[in-house]
C-alpha cells in the first residue's frame, strides 16, 4: 500500500461518490476506480458497498479511514518539522557563553530568537575563549560569544555589538561624587582588573587605554570575571572599568559613574565565533537575528 492509494481512498470515502472524487483529485473516474479494487485486493477486504447513490463504507471500510486520516496527519508533520528544519526553525543550537555580555546583550539575543523559533532547543555552555574555540572545532558548540576576540583561519567572526565603558565603584568613593569621572583621574585609585586567564583580555585593552592616557594603574585585585569585579567594587575594596551593559547588574553600595577623556579606540566590543563551514540553518537563523540585532543598535 502506498500514500497515493491512501490519498484516493480518503477522498471517495469522504465525497461517497466516485465522480466527485475523481474532480476532486483532478483526475477521470476509471483510473480512480481502478486504484480502489487494487487497494481492496492489496488488503483482501471490501472497503466500500457500490450502490445506485455512491460508495458507502464497509465496517472494514470505517476503521480504513480513521487510520488512513491519522496517516495523513502524521505525514504532513512530518512534511511541515522537515521544512521548518530546514528553515532552521527546528532543532538545537549549542552556544558558548562567557563574561558581561550573559547581564544584558546575550539574553536579548537569545529571547528573540526564541519568539520566533520556539522549537529550537537552545543549549548554554559556560566556557571562556579558548574553551569556545576549541568546542568549535570539535563541533561541540555551534556559535560562542566573548570580547577580545583575536580572528583565527577556522573560524569567522561578528561583532553583535559596541559599547562604552564605565566606572563601577561604591557609592561612597570619592569618585561617586564626580557626575563624569576623568579617566585620567583614576591613576589616583585602585582598580579592580578582570578577567585573568586567556590573553589577550579585557584586563589588557584597560591596561592599554590607561598607558595611552599615560599613567600605570594601581592595581588592588585581579579577578576572574565581571561579576566578581563589581561585587567588590560595591564593597568599596577599589573601582572597576566595566562595559555599560554591565549597569543592568545591580548591588547594594554600587553606583555606575561615565567617563570622559577615554582615548578613540576605548569602545569594547561583544563578538561570536562560528566554523567557517557550518551550513546549518538553525545558525543561519540566529546569524540573522544577531545582524538584524545589531543594524538596530547602529
Amino acid at each position: 500500500m502506498d500514500f497515493r492509494h491512501l490519498r484516493y481512498f480518503i477522498a471517495v470515502a469522504e465525497e461517497q461518490n466516485i465522480g466527485r472524487a475523481a474532480a476532486r483529485l483532478h483526475i477521470s473516474q476509471p483510473p480512480l476506480t481502478r486504484q480502489i479494487q487494487q487497494l481492496e485486493a492489496e488488503i483482501g477486504v471490501q472497503l466500500f458497498n457500490r450502490t445506485p447513490r455512491g460508495m458507502e463504507l464497509t465496517s472494514a471500510g470505517d476503521l480504513l479511514l480513521e487510520e488512513a486520516r491519522n496517516i495523513r496527519a502524521l505525514v504532513e508533520q512530518a512534511t511541515e518539522r522537515t521544512q521548518r528544519a530546514g528553515q532552521g526553525k527546528l532543532g538545537r543550537l549549542d552556544i558558548g557563553i562567557f563574561g558581561s555580555g550573559v547581564l544584558d546583550t546575550i539574553p536579548r539575543l537569545l529571547e528573540r530568537f526564541r519568539e520566533s523559533n520556539p522549537d529550537v532547543k537552545l543549549v548554554l555552555h559556560s566556557m571562556n575563549k579558548h574553551e569556545q574555540v576549541e568546542a568549535l572545532r570539535q563541533k561541540r558548540i555551534s556559535i560562542g560569544f566573548s570580547r577580545m576576540l583575536s580572528p583565527l583561519p577556522d573560524l569567522s567572526y561578528e561583532t553583535v555589538s559596541s559599547e562604552s565603558l564605565m566606572l563601577a565603584v561604591n557609592e561612597d568613593h570619592p569618585l561617586a561624587l564626580e557626575s563624569t569621572v576623568p579617566f585620567r583621574s583614576l591613576a589616583e585609585h585602585p582598580l579592580i582588573l578582570f578577567p585573568t586567564g586567556s590573553r589577550p583580555s579585557f584586563l589588557d585593552k584597560v591596561l592599554s587605554l590607561c598607558h595611552q592616557a599615560g599613567f600605570e594603574p594601581q592595581i588592588a585585585q585581579e579577578v576572574g570575571d565581571t561579576i566578581t569585579a563589581v561585587a567588590l567594587a560595591a564593597r568599596g575594596l577599589g573601582a572597576s572599568l566595566v562595559s555599560e551593559s554591565t549597569e543592568v547588574l545591580k548591588l547594594p553600595g554600587l553606583t555606575y559613574r561615565p567617563l570622559s577623556g577615554l582615548p578613540e579606540n576605548a569602545r569594547v566590543d561583544l563578538g561570536c565565533i562560528y566554523r567557517h563551514e557550518d551550513d546549518s540553518p538553525t545558525l543561519a537563523e540566529f546569524l540573522r537575528i544577531i545582524r538584524e540585532f545589531r543594524n538596530e543598535k547602529g
